[in-house]
């Protein structure tokens, strides 16, 4: 009964944000009617992911948790495209601003998230360090490539990359990104599979939808991602007043846009997590960073082709000891193999003080 509601509402949904981005488009929008629209995009985000999921749960893992991931960062690139492309003060750091925010949302706050699940569930969450501990380090790689290095080049005043620059973080990124991907789902799918606690018992998992399903929630799919960037490109300059109307720093707009397309990402997460099957979870965060990564940077750097003015991507100092953290504490998370809950809370922590500083810098 729940689930034909849920696949209900994920239908209507689409179909709406539609109308609501044929009505509006090109429109100053009243505060009630922003609310309405903002009720839209958001339906529409979470709808996208409900059928990205049916169609990840049709292909099986770990190529599930890929779909997932894609699906989120082409909304998160839709969304920062278009955001750019409306200019304004800090447009130029919207890029950076968003990736970084992403990447601290899912190596934190998803990860922490699903660890303390898991860990209050059995007492100790299994995972499989092989294929976590690989998707750790090519998180770490793409993010240090992206965003730590343009703040120490010099050939460019700034922390900015130049053109050559750029194209070279480009292409490494999509490489290594396909690389990943490769080893993800051909040479060693293994090691990105649920590992159990000897004895436990998980969850029995729902049957599989039907072919017929999840080309349904495939053509969803794509209709609700142009919803989504349609009516974000239209919302963006009542997100923008409304963070600076609150007294917040431009920076935290990325924070927002992070926030809006992962949190369908963190429930899926937490109810992986809540089966036992914690290293799907941790694939999901993991494999969103990534994706946010090295899908975002090549789409931006293609763009900025079209779009006029700087593109900073070199982080700060308070930003680079944060991610500096994180790398940290995430190697020494993954490698036993296991985790309690002390480590599903000091990554919180980490999460917590991140949010805290992009409000208070």
């Amino acid at each position: 009964m729940i689930r034909t509601l849920t696949a209900h509402w994920t239908a209507v949904v689409p179909i709406l944000a539609v109308v609501a981005l044929a009505a509006t488009w090109g429109r100053s929008l009243p505060g009630v009617v922003g609310a309405v629209v903002g009720l839209a995009l958001v339906g529409a985000v979470l709808a996208a992911v409900y059928h990205a999921e049916v169609v990840a749960h049709r292909v099986g893992e770990p190529l599930g948790a890929l779909v997932l991931a894609v699906a989120v960062t082409v909304i998160e690139v839709g969304l920062i495209v278009t955001l750019m492309i409306s200019g304004g003060e800090g447009s130029e750091t919207l890029a950076r601003d968003t990736v970084f925010a992403a990447v601290m949302i899912t190596c934190n706050g998803i990860f922490g998230l699903s660890l303390l699940v898991g860990a209050l569930r059995r007492r100790v969450a299994f995972f499989n360090a092989e294929g976590t501990g690989a998707a750790l380090a090519t998180v770490a790689t793409l993010a240090t490539l992206c965003l730590v290095l343009p703040t120490f080049t010099t050939t460019k005043p700034g922390p900015e990359f130049t053109s050559g620059q750029l194209a070279f973080a480009g292409v490494c990124s999509l490489a290594l990104y396909g690389l990943f991907v490769m080893v993800q789902t051909v040479r060693h799918p293994d090691d990105f599979l649920p590992v159990e606690e000897a004895g436990a018992q998980a969850d029995e998992p729902a049957a599989p939808p039907t072919t017929r399903e999840a080309l349904r929630s495939l053509g969803l799919l794509l209709v609700a991602l142009v919803s989504v960037v349609g009516l974000a490109k239209t919302l963006s300059p009542s997100i923008e007043s409304g963070i600076a109307s609150a007294g917040l720093p431009h920076s935290a707009v990325g924070v927002v846009i992070a926030l809006l397309v992962l949190l369908p990402e963190t429930l899926a997460a937490v109810r992986a997590a809540r089966r036992d099957q914690v290293q799907i979870s941790l694939n999901l965060a993991l494999g969103s960073a990534m994706a946010s990564i090295g899908l975002t940077i090549p789409s931006i750097a293609l763009a900025t082709i079209w779009l006029k003015g700087p593109l900073v991507l070199g982080l700060g100092a308070t930003q680079m000891v944060l991610l500096a953290l994180t790398v940290v504490v995430g190697v020494l998370t993954v490698v036993p193999g296991r985790a309690t809950l002390l480590q599903g809370g000091v990554h919180l922590a980490v999460f917590s003080a991140f949010v805290f500083l992009a409000a208070s810098p």
